[in-house]
């Protein structure tokens, strides 16, 4: 028994998609994941908000700032919270939480404040 299939023969070894990391599901042919290259993010036309991550408590409150800040500029828009992570990789997002406003990240990395998503709601729109 060797550790990570380290000395095992070369034809004892199952062939995986090298663009994602489910090898068994890969192994089996069961695998339905695109490679990130082909993913593209979902941008809508028009108004749209957008919370990226993976639903943490970091995203969560991001999430629930950006409504806040949402009703104080009485904007009536929705919010789409994205937690797949080959969709938040689309968008060039390498660190979460993010806000994308109208398509385009406006911020990422840190949970902003309800003042600071005002400001850039307002400054984008």
């Amino acid at each position: 028994m060797s550790l990570f299939g380290l000395g095992k023969k070369k034809d004892e070894v199952k062939e995986v998609n090298s663009n994602c990391g489910c090898s068994e599901a890969c192994a089996t042919g069961t695998c339905d994941t695109q490679p990130i290259e082909n993913v593209k993010p979902d941008i809508v036309s028009g108004e749209s908000v957008k919370v990226l991550g993976s639903g943490c408590a970091k995203c969560n409150e991001l999430e629930a700032n950006v409504k806040k800040a949402l009703e104080q500029l009485s904007m009536d828009t929705s919010i789409e919270h994205v937690t797949d992570f080959a969709q938040i990789a689309a968008y060039g997002v390498m660190s979460t939480p993010a806000l994308v406003v109208d398509g385009k990240v406006v911020a990422y990395g840190k949970v902003l404040k309800v003042e600071e998503v005002v400001k850039l709601l307002e400054k984008v729109r």
